[in-house]
């Protein structure tokens, strides 16, 4: 049986560059002692807060998929989506993100958005 670790991801500022990318699980080196196979981990996002500290609206994207890529039909929240001055966006489910997986995205307006998420890490 796995045992997922919980963790935290962010704060981390959007900027305009809408293929930035803000979360990735893949280690560099997956070596480990003779006999003993290490797999890549994976992410389950179960919280997503898109905070706005300005006194204007502004728009995020987030999108699944390869590092640095919004393409079409990787939207997986909020395309566009405005988060109200002085306030926050709240997603709530089950995002997972394998070690090729990359969450990419951005604001409409440099730094007024502020990424955090909270999930649980583990390894297949």
């Amino acid at each position: 049986m796995a045992s997922n670790r919980v963790i935290s991801v962010g704060p981390v500022a959007l900027t305009t560059t809408l293929t930035t990318n803000i979360l990735n699980c893949a280690l560099n080196s997956v070596a480990g002692p003779v006999g003993l196979t290490l797999t890549q981990p994976f992410v389950i996002l179960r919280h997503i807060r898109i905070v706005n500290k300005t006194a204007t609206a502004a728009t995020f994207s987030l999108y699944k998929g390869a590092t640095g890529a919004n393409t079409a039909g990787t939207e997986v929240i909020g395309t566009g989506t405005s988060v109200a001055a002085n306030s926050y966006f709240d997603w709530y489910g089950m995002l997972r993100l394998e070690s090729t997986d990359y969450l990419v995205g951005g604001a409409g307006t440099a730094t007024a958005l502020t990424f955090q998420a909270e999930g649980e890490v583990g390894f297949s």
